[in-house]
């Protein structure tokens, strides 16, 4: 009785490596780390942070405050500026004012204005508030990054592969993505660019190929309507055979 369960034992692992092979060869994927747009938001000016219009990870839109600086002086100045102009619109038109101090007094109410609007840090996109760097009641400096907004309404990956693969492809290909994480849920995606410049594979991108040879950037983009696909995910695409 052993000596039949022996051989049919040997005959089990040798059918499934063969299989596990087949499998593989035949479902040979890239992977890529999935990116996105970021916008970094800056003040423009100085001030102390009042309040966050949005936490991380909540949505935007395009316009929303996601900062605000306390600018008092700033309005209070701006609050005055407005009143001269004013007084000076009334002169001009009386002859009393000299065009040159009629200009100079608009400039000094329209900086002024400027300068208000500064004090609260808008999102240019809409997308999800990925980071906030500073605290509620911290003094910030011109230039200081406040905040990072992604859209995720599209995100894209890098994959590189072999010189042999590019005749293959072409941009606007379509292309099927898959996420390992949700049971390799499938995503469409399309190639946006080839490049045409050859690389060493980088470290940090996992392939079943030697790492020392040349590959070529492919980038990939995938619609991302849910926001399921997020930023340094990892994702697999298959490339036609």
């Amino acid at each position: 009785m052993k000596k039949k369960i022996i051989p049919l034992m040997i005959l089990a692992v040798i059918g499934s490596i063969i299989f596990f092979k087949l499998k593989n060869g035949g479902d040979f994927r890239y992977s890529g780390t999935i990116e996105a747009t970021e916008t970094d938001l800056s003040a423009r000016i100085s001030g102390v942070i009042e309040s966050y219009g949005a936490r991380e990870g909540d949505p935007v839109k395009k316009g929303d405050v996601i900062a605000g600086l306390d600018c008092a002086d700033l309005r209070l100045a701006a609050g005055i500026a407005a009143e001269d102009f004013s007084r000076a619109v009334e002169l001009y038109k009386g002859g009393s004012l000299s065009k040159e101090n009629y200009d100079r007094l608009k400039y000094k109410r329209d900086d002024s204005a400027l300068k208000v609007e500064w004090c609260s840090i808008k999102s240019p996109v809409s997308g999800r508030l990925l980071y906030s760097y500073r605290e509620k009641g911290e003094l910030v400096a011109p230039g200081t990054r406040l905040a990072t907004v992604a859209d995720l309404s599209e995100v894209w990956a890098y994959i590189y592969v072999p010189h042999d693969m590019l005749a293959l492809l072409k941009p606007g290909m379509e292309l099927q993505g898959f996420l390992p994480e949700a049971e390799d849920k499938k995503f469409p995606g399309r190639i946006s660019v080839i490049y045409s410049e050859a690389e060493f594979t980088p470290k940090n991108v996992q392939t079943r190929k030697e790492r020392t040879r040349l590959v070529f950037a492919v980038k990939v983009s995938f619609p991302n309507p849910d926001e399921m696909l997020k930023p340094g995910m990892t994702i697999e695409v298959r490339l036609p055979e």
